[in-house]
């Protein structure tokens, strides 16, 4: 049974109207909360600091060899003060938001980068120092999944989940804006399940091991990182689809707790309570 509040006084009849019609439970538990917002900080420090990283060679390659005489796949630059942005034969005018921006000829502007003036070592020690930050936070957020069973409990996918047809029906439902109310709100729904089994599982994981093929030290004490993922500057390509991964997640995220209601998400991952949406008429 979710703990509910009791909420009394001579005044407040709506709100006393409200509690009665949709309880107020305690879904999300301190690790969790705790984890969330060490590993927003994480990745915002680090999305910032690798763009700024990002700038000192805005090319990406496949394969072994990356270098200004190989052929990139991906690149970011400017023309004068026209900037653009080309992924394999296709090219995309970016004037004013990237190659070139606020007067400057980055990939990536200063009011996205860490720091916001260049500096190739400064924004190493920031990405370095953050990465030390998500490594040591995942590892713990993963024991205490596996210790308290918050991962079979709350993200594995029900039977009944795994449908592609129940999977169908819950993509139609967030695209008609239509979030569970009810009962059904106190657990994380199918999408969310797989977003966030995404993040722990694939993006967090790959983007470590990427890290590490691209440092040299590591790359010398393992090889075997460097032909896994088939080279370092393949490394370096994956590293940032993962980065992009995640600016995705993020973006996808805030939008979704503003169209569910930003006050009730807020408090949830703050203080642990949230208030269960009243039942959708049928």
């Amino acid at each position: 049974m979710a703990t509910q509040f009791a909420e009394g006084g001579a005044e407040g009849s709506a709100g006393r109207a409200e509690a009665d019609a949709s309880p107020l439970i305690y879904r999300t538990k301190l690790p969790v909360r705790i984890w969330h917002w060490v590993n927003a900080l994480s990745i915002f420090v680090m999305l910032m600091s690798g763009m700024m990283i990002f700038n000192a060679h805005p090319r990406l390659y496949w394969g072994v060899y990356g270098a200004n005489l190989d052929h990139p796949w991906l690149v970011i630059s400017h023309r004068g003060t026209s900037g653009f942005v080309q992924i394999g034969g296709f090219e995309i005018a970016t004037t004013g938001f990237l190659g070139y921006a606020q007067g400057v000829a980055y990939a990536f502007p200063p009011l996205v980068t860490i720091p916001s003036t260049y500096s190739l070592a400064d924004a190493r020690q920031w990405h370095f120092a953050f990465a030390w930050v998500l490594l040591i936070s995942a590892t713990l957020f993963m024991t205490y999944n596996f210790i308290s069973g918050h991962l079979r409990r709350d993200l594995a996918l029900k039977r009944e989940e795994r449908s592609l047809s129940h999977l169908w029906h819950d993509i139609k439902e967030h695209a008609r804006l239509r979030f569970p109310t009810g009962e059904a709100a106190r657990a994380y729904n199918p999408l969310q399940k797989i977003a966030y089994l995404g993040v722990l599982f694939v993006l967090i994981p790959v983007v470590i091991l990427t890290g590490c093929t691209m440092s040299p030290t590591l790359n010398a004490a393992f090889p075997w990182l460097a032909e896994l993922f088939g080279g370092r500057p393949s490394a370096r390509s994956i590293h940032f689809l993962c980065a992009f991964g995640f600016a995705l997640f993020i973006a996808v995220h805030l939008l979704a707790v503003v169209l569910a209601g930003p006050f009730n998400e807020l408090r949830s991952i703050i203080t642990g309570w949230y208030r269960l949406p009243k039942e959708r008429s049928k």
